[in-house]
């Protein structure tokens, strides 16, 4: 594919509008700001703001672009058409996307009949009107117009005349782009190829064409590739799919799909490398965990479990990988598990740095050692760490830098008051030096984890750097009842690496101390150089 060759295709993000409507997603205005600065380098050149007239949010969002710009991307303010039986001078939404100073502003009006009579309770007249209007004044104002068609195809299908004419009109009072709206998302691909290709038809090639999908039928990023393939020339969505309900249409699928499945040019090569850890950085920014299983971006994307696949990959990638994991910035990862074979254990050594082979004893040794340990209940593929410091135990690489030689934990539990404190005491030795130390918490691992670090960081002070960013529990055989036996999980991480760690007992408090132990001691084999006291 090469880059004069390819049509282009018009990305506009709605991440910071559509996809904030999300359920428990929020974002501050510094959010949305650090959001829009890594969706311009990524080379996304359209990024909605918001609706200025909304909420003071996202006013501040825009005031705030004016004084420090974006360096690419084309900011829009975003909004509805005027109100029924109203004039656009006296319109205060209006007014606010004015103020918001941006030259590209998409309005959205009303496509579907029944939203016209019983949404907004209004004329169908009427509605061209606000239509025409709005999109006048905008124009007259100097500002670039992107029109919206809300819930176009439920109107199309219910009334096709009068949804084309909403099209026209919004066409002849001066919109650059007709954007299509599936708003409640229950369109399938065959309906979107169809009407999509009607309206190409029917308005001419140099009508500009986008397309706004919805994932309620789990088909929105299909959708936008079928409109894509009848004529659309923009697509809308946002980073990671949010949205309300069940979310947009996924930038980090379409993208590759379009680009390096489809041959349309969307960014540059050197961007779409970003993509991953664009799509990281704004799961991080918005607080939710980065869905592991996401096309193209997830960390399983292009994971491999099986010793079949792994022997397979490693001698041809192309048996199991439909692209090059690193154009899209992502990873081959091998997984282990009481699945894996040789091929897995040779493949994970060498992630890590380490070559074995099979003649190897050591490499016997790991694969046993992993399959009794998973059969005992530990779980390594996700728990990466864990088996490397597993393996290192194995080759005689493993490095001690402290030794837990035993802990308490006391809860607090006051009859008829409810208390969340706990107290953890631990001794450990570092350079043959005992120390003792304790912590409070506002739970036993918590407070376990806060003596550990207390007693560590006067000799390792990179120390304060990790944190425990997730906890999982699972009861392996409940059937046991408390004597049941608990896997515990904890991730950590330095602000620029993640491990995770496990461990396993019928003691929930020594499984924690286990992968929380084991957490410390990974983080510091990655971030720490040896001490010149290696003994304890």
């Amino acid at each position: 594919m090469t880059e004069t060759s390819s049509p282009q295709i018009w990305l506009y993000d709605t991440t910071l509008r559509d996809g904030t409507q999300r359920e428990g997603l929020s974002v501050s205005i510094e959010d949305k700001l650090r959001i829009a600065r890594a969706l311009d380098e990524l080379g996304v050149p359209f990024i909605e703001g918001g609706w200025p007239g909304a909420n003071p949010k996202d006013v501040q969002f825009f005031w705030q672009l004016q004084s420090s710009p974006l360096k690419n991307a084309q900011v829009t303010a975003f909004c509805s058409t005027r109100r029924p039986n109203t004039t656009v001078a006296n319109e205060p939404m209006l007014q606010a996307i004015l103020a918001a100073g941006t030259h590209w502003v998409t309005i959205f009006g009303k496509s579907w009949d029944l939203h016209v009579i019983q949404g907004i309770n209004t004329t169908l007249p009427e509605n061209l009107a606000m239509i025409r209007d709005s999109i006048e004044y905008l124009r007259a104002q100097g500002r670039s117009v992107i029109y919206d068609a809300e819930h176009w195809f439920d109107g199309y299908k219910h009334n096709p005349e009068y949804a084309m004419q909403t099209l026209i009109t919004a066409v002849s009072s001066g919109a650059e782009w007709i954007v299509l709206c599936d708003t409640n998302g229950g369109t399938l691909p065959h309906e979107i190829s169809k009407i999509v290709a009607e309206v190409t038809s029917y308005l001419g090639s140099t009508i500009k064409i986008g397309i706004h999908t919805h994932n309620d039928c789990d088909t929105a990023v299909a959708n936008a590739l079928a409109a894509v393939m009848n004529g659309a020339k923009m697509v809308q969505g946002t980073i990671n799919g949010y949205g309300e309900r069940c979310g947009n249409a996924n930038l980090c699928s379409l993208i590759p799909n379009l680009q390096l499945k489809m041959g349309f040019k969307c960014i540059e090569d050197k961007q779409l490398i970003r993509l991953s850890e664009t799509s990281r950085f704004v799961s991080e920014v918005v607080n939710l965990a980065p869905d592991e299983h996401t096309a193209f971006v997830g960390r399983s994307a292009f994971a491999h479990k099986g010793g079949i696949h792994v022997s397979a990959v490693e001698r041809n990638p192309l048996t199991y990988e439909h692209i090059q994991p690193e154009l899209v910035g992502n990873q081959r990862r091998i997984v282990i598990s009481d699945q894996a074979g040789v091929s897995n254990v040779i493949a994970k050594a060498r992630t890590f740095g380490i070559e074995l082979d099979k003649k190897n004893p050591a490499t016997r040794q790991i694969l046993e050692r992993l399959k009794v340990l998973e059969s005992e209940g530990y779980q390594f593929e996700g728990a990466e760490a864990s088996f490397e410091l597993l393996m290192r135990e194995a080759l005689g690489t493993r490095r001690q830098f402290f030794k837990v030689k035993g802990f308490q934990v006391n809860c607090d539990l006051v009859r008829g008051e409810e208390t969340h404190n706990a107290l953890a005491t631990v001794k450990i030795a570092v350079n043959g030096q005992d120390i003792l130390e304790a912590a409070e918490g506002n739970g036993p691992v918590a407070a376990l984890d806060a003596a550990l670090r207390k007693a560590l960081v006067n000799f390792y002070p990179r120390i304060s750097d990790f944190e425990l960013s997730d906890y999982k529990v699972r009861i392996l055989n409940g059937h046991a009842g408390t004597s049941a036996k608990t896997r515990a999980l904890v991730e950590s991480h330095n602000g620029q690496q993640r491990w995770t760690t496990v461990g396993v007992s019928t003691n929930i408090l020594d499984a924690s101390y286990q992968a929380v132990v084991e957490g410390l001691e990974y983080g510091l084999l990655l971030n720490v150089a040896a001490p010149t006291y290696e003994h304890v």
